[in-house]
């Protein structure tokens, strides 16, 4: 087997795989959660075998610690606190937590601009 990065064609089609494959984990989660489960093992074995980072999208859709597929209100707890996300799997108990320093700054950023724009209207 080679080493390495794999062609541009086999990474596209990895990712439509990876894609796929986690589409069809929020679909099934419902009626079959092991098999989502298996859908999300699946996945994480392309993205290792073809060396492609996993899509942001679906970063955070499964458990780093246990591998199973995270589906908020069922098996994931979501949390706000302190500028961070926190997911919870209630499958193994493993917290994960994601900066959204971003929106917050956003938010920020237009709320000062309202502000500037009602002050100039005043004047």
């Amino acid at each position: 087997m080679r080493r390495g990065r794999r062609p541009k064609w086999m990474i596209n089609i990895g990712k439509e795989r990876i894609d796929i494959l986690f589409k069809l984990a929020d679909n099934e989660f419902s009626r079959h959660p092991e098999r989502s489960h298996r859908y999300v093992k699946l996945a994480r074995n392309i993205s290792t075998k073809y060396n492609i980072p996993m899509p942001i999208k679906w970063k955070r859709r499964f458990c780093k610690n246990c591998y199973k597929f995270l589906k908020p209100g069922q098996n994931c707890k979501v949390r706000l606190s302190k500028g961070k996300v926190h997911f919870k799997c209630l499958e193994c108990g493993q917290m994960m937590r994601v900066p959204y320093e971003k929106e917050k700054k956003e938010k920020r950023r237009i709320k000062i601009e309202s502000y500037l724009i009602k002050k100039r209207a005043n004047e």
